[in-house]
């Protein structure tokens, strides 16, 4: 059904378009994002109409599907085809909440976060599962809908009146390419990914630092494009010039000004930084919380490697520590900071593996996808830490009590950043459509996670 809009978007200014005006050079960052918005004109969006006490989102996304029996939801008394050898689990900090045996630093930061056991969609294909985790949405209603970071970058940064230069909606490093995370909401609600490596001797952040070209390089390049911008001067009267020469002023103000001094790491102390894990995740993890430290709304990690069809327990022993670093140290680090009650940290992947495990060949102790049961870690911005909300049977293979579906999960973050989570969603045709559905499936309304909240 079709409705009037309460409020419309220009979607008429493409990148092709822009580049048409000539002004654009090495300036490639001012088109992404809130730059280009910023310049063009926001959208007014109908304002958020429920109070949050958070204003930032830090999601940590488990690329592939980690097991929960190996992470968050162990089942030591399964037996060997079902908990393999990690079948010693530690207890935490926060009462009766027991862990997998390789988190023995998150187990110390209990009391931060909580952990959902029964997290359910029960479909096993990577895209159409992380379609419906990062958006709440099933497929097939005709819709791409958008997902959480770019509905959180638009309701937090722009309908918020964000001002920073760095974009709003940040992926350290890579896009997932599992499902468009703009959804409807079209490219000017797309993250910027970063690119590059944190751990790197220099982080090489694509259209901000040029891996190997200097500040002053830069500069020149800076001054030699403006002798030789004729049109600038032929059309110094026109809008559309100042505008673009406006947006390409902010671009060099982020990568020769302090606000591009963010992704400078070298500026943090070797301990904290051990203490995060001289890792790509160690240090996206530090890196986010440099970027939320500086008020931006949404970043995203996407850690890869968890599709461990294929000799699981290896795979669990390199991954695990690295998570159990870099998220232990991010919570102690944004709690230290006075920013981990404004801000929602969330940890989860697209289902979690099978339970009972592939000891044949070819896979050699791998684990498969399952989407019937898995598990989400919650923290900070108004969540309560110490706390575990449902359960999976005594394998792990399904919900014993209280489903939590995609939707409950996205509503409840978007509770507590003070988003509606009923609130419309400007699409370009007008539809009215919410930021989550009311329902899962018949029978099954939207249930907020009010035991954490």
């Amino acid at each position: 059904m079709r409705n009037k809009p309460e409020f419309e978007i220009d979607w008429r200014m493409t990148r092709r378009e822009l580049l048409r005006y000539g002004a654009i050079g090495a300036t490639g960052l001012i088109l992404s994002d809130g730059m280009v918005l910023r310049a063009f004109g926001v959208p007014q969006l109908p304002k958020p109409g429920v109070k949050g006490k958070a204003k930032s989102v830090i999601q940590l996304w488990g690329w592939g599907g980690p097991s929960h029996l190996d992470t968050f939801d162990p089942k030591p008394d399964a037996g060997s085809d079902y908990a393999g050898p990690l079948n010693h689990p530690i207890p935490t900090n926060a009462t009766g909440m027991i862990i997998g045996e390789l988190m023995p630093e998150l187990a110390k930061q209990a009391d931060k976060f909580s952990i959902i056991r029964s997290m359910t969609h029960g479909n096993n294909g990577h895209e159409t599962a992380a379609y419906m985790v990062q958006t709440g949405f099933k497929p097939g209603d005709g819709l791409t809908h958008p997902g959480v970071g770019a509905l959180v970058s638009l309701f937090k940064g722009q309908n918020a009146g964000y001002k920073g230069l760095i974009p709003p909606y940040i992926v350290l490093t890579q896009l997932l390419g599992r499902f468009s995370e703009a959804g409807f909401l079209g490219f000017k609600a797309a993250p910027f990914a970063t690119g590059g490596d944190p751990n790197a001797a220099r982080f090489a952040v694509e259209g901000v630092v040029a891996e190997g070209i200097t500040d002053e390089r830069q500069r020149e390049r800076r001054d030699l494009l403006l002798k030789l911008d004729a049109m600038r001067e032929a059309m110094k009267d026109s809008a559309q010039i100042a505008a673009i020469q406006a947006c390409e002023g902010s671009a060099y103000d982020l990568i020769l000004g302090d606000a591009g001094k963010v992704f400078d790491l070298s500026t943090e102390k070797d301990e904290l930084r051990t203490r995060y894990g001289k890792t790509t995740f160690g240090q996206s993890c530090l890196m986010a919380r440099r970027l939320v430290e500086k008020g931006v709304p949404h970043v995203t990690i996407n850690f890869g490697g968890w599709d461990t069809h294929k000799q699981n327990f290896p795979a669990m022993r390199r991954l695990v520590p690295q998570l159990d670093k870099g998220l232990a140290t991010l919570l102690q680090d944004l709690s230290d900071r006075g920013l981990l009650d404004s801000t929602v940290v969330w940890w989860s992947g697209e289902f979690g593996r099978t339970p009972k495990i592939m000891w044949e060949q070819p896979w050699d102790g791998g684990r498969g996808h399952w989407g019937p049961v898995f598990s989400s870690v919650l923290a900070g911005g108004g969540f309560k830490g110490g706390h575990v909300v449902g359960s999976s049977d005594d394998k792990g293979e399904y919900v014993k009590d209280r489903p939590v579906y995609p939707n409950d999960l996205l509503a409840s973050i978007y509770t507590l950043l003070g988003i509606d989570p009923s609130t419309p969603v400007p699409h370009p045709e007008g539809l009215v459509v919410p930021a989550t559905p009311d329902s899962w499936d018949a029978g099954k309304p939207r249930t907020l996670l009010t035991e954490i909240m």
